[in-house]
Parts: C-alpha cells; sequence; structure tokens
C-alpha cells in the first residue's frame, strides 16, 4: 500500500497522541480516519456545488425573474455602457 510521511509540530504530534490514547486507537489509525473523512467531505461538497449548478440552470430564468436586480446586464449592454 502507498504510503506518506507527514510532518507535524512538537505541540500537534502530542495532541494527536492525547486524541488517539482517548480513543483508543492508534495514531495512524486517528490520522487515516481524519484524511477518509476530509476526502468524503469533499467529495460531498463537489457533488453538492454540482447539483446546485444543475439547480440554478434548470431553473434560470426563474430566478432571473424573481431577483432582477441580481442580473448582469447582457454583454452587449456592458460594452455600450
Amino acid at each position: 500500500m502507498p504510503a506518506l510521511n507527514v510532518e507535524f509540530s512538537a505541540r500537534e504530534l502530542e495532541d494527536l497522541r492525547q486524541i488517539a490514547k482517548e480513543r483508543g486507537t492508534s495514531m495512524k489509525a486517528l490520522v487515516r480516519e481524519a484524511a477518509a473523512a476530509d476526502i468524503a467531505r469533499h467529495r460531498a461538497l463537489q457533488e453538492g456545488a454540482e447539483a446546485f449548478r444543475r439547480f440554478f440552470a434548470g431553473h434560470a430564468d426563474e430566478f432571473a425573474e424573481a431577483f432582477p436586480d441580481d442580473e448582469t446586464p447582457a454583454e452587449g449592454a456592458r460594452r455600450t455602457a
């Protein structure tokens, strides 16, 4: 399995030791779980952002009608302004 060496400050390392001890796990498992949780959170945020983009694109006319002051000027209008 590929590995990664990560450097921590003395304080961070001590905090990791303490947390691992409190949870009854190894430091390696603690760091792996933290990384896996961050990866899952990142993927979920990406998926949520994509779902929002699709929703917004599918309802763009409704948003434009409901919030006309938030609309950007048309491309041609910008050039003449």
